[in-house]
């Protein structure tokens, strides 16, 4: 339904303004009639909120066949639906003196073993001590294909979410490293401590993944209309009430792997918006029950990354060890397993 044009423009995340930029023409077709207007674009696109899709309807940035709709209009098949995409307030990343720990560097990528508590780049109530900030001090130019906001960034870990990261500084690396990105030719694996046992070793988990229906701050596996996601997993160790579980991701989607662990019914340890603070209570052990209390963050960690140079195309491969909270909580775990 939507465009690619659509999909990258800047009108994603944006606060609206009374300045025209662009606009955008799409036609509904069979399979979304009956849809909400503020429900359906959103879901077309996760970074696109529901609420700004309101209020650029309210401000008359949207309309259907002509006419400014209210958000809660049902399309029907044919509808034409008119977008002005408002130029975006130019808020720019501010270059910060932030420690990295970085991996690899050289003119074309750098490669960042990101820490949990870090966000990737500013978004709201995060605009400052980002990683976009922290590489902003660093680096003397980055790609400007992410904008003011997210230049460089090509691929982003969850704010409680450890790991390898790689950023791309120039435009050519950020095209080649997006296409390998989206082609899923580049390898991403996770660890991760989760809830339960498995009555097998290993599996694969695949669904759609789009915006849950009521709480906008969730992905959901229960949705009509999200993107396909693939997850492989292995069981790497048992304790009582959890496990140490890798995860290989196939696709890319936002939330993938705390999504699918928990439409299993195993939610990763200290992921409270998946479920994790519901299967704590099943804990029968009190000191595990006391030592998961104490978690505060979700125990997921990116500790490979392999992606292809964007200029020589030879492989490059990063691994690096669990952070101490996560390594400690396992040392524990691991001595009263024995």
């Amino acid at each position: 339904m939507f465009s690619k044009d659509f999909q990258n423009s800047c009108f994603r995340g944006i606060i609206f303004s009374a300045l025209i930029m662009e606009q955008l023409h799409i036609t509904v077709t069979a399979s979304d009639a009956g849809r909400r207007l503020d429900a359906l674009l959103p879901e077309k696109n996760p970074d696109f909120s529901r609420s700004q899709i309101q209020k650029a309807i309210r401000n008359g940035h949207i309309r259907i066949n002509g006419i400014i709709p209210k958000p809660s209009l049902h399309v029907s098949d044919g509808d034409l639906i008119e977008i002005d995409i408002p130029e975006p307030v130019r808020l720019e990343a501010v270059p910060q003196d932030i420690p990295l720990d970085i991996l690899y560097e050289d003119d074309w990528v750098v490669v960042i073993n990101k820490p949990a508590g870090m966000v990737v780049h500013p978004a709201c109530g995060n605009y400052t001590g980002t990683l976009v900030n922290a590489l902003l001090h660093h680096c003397t130019n980055l790609s400007g294909i992410g904008g003011v906001i997210r230049p460089g960034i090509v691929h982003r870990l969850d704010k409680g979410t450890s790991g390898v990261l790689v950023a791309a500084k120039n435009d050519k690396a950020h095209h080649s490293l997006s296409s390998q990105f989206r082609e899923h030719t580049v390898t991403r694996k996770y660890n991760a401590l989760v809830f339960g046992s498995w009555p097998v070793d290993t599996g694969t988990v695949q669904s759609l993944i789009g915006r849950h229906a009521s709480d906008r701050k969730k992905m959901s596996t229960q949705t009509l209309h999200g993107r396909n996601a693939i997850t492989h997993w292995r069981v790497l160790e048992t304790f009582v009430g959890v496990s140490l579980v890798e995860a290989v991701l196939e696709t890319g989607r936002t939330h993938q792997v705390r999504v699918h662990f928990s439409s299993m019914n195993h939610p990763v340890v200290g992921d409270n918006l998946y479920g994790a603070d519901k299967k704590i209570k099943q804990i029968a052990s009190k000191p595990v029950l006391d030592l998961l209390r104490s978690v505060k963050r979700p125990l997921l960690h990116a500790y490979h990354l392999t992606f292809c140079h964007p200029d020589t195309g030879k492989p490059l491969s990063f691994e690096v060890p669990l952070p101490a909270d996560f390594a400690d909580t396992l040392t524990l775990l691991r001595s009263w397993h024995a």
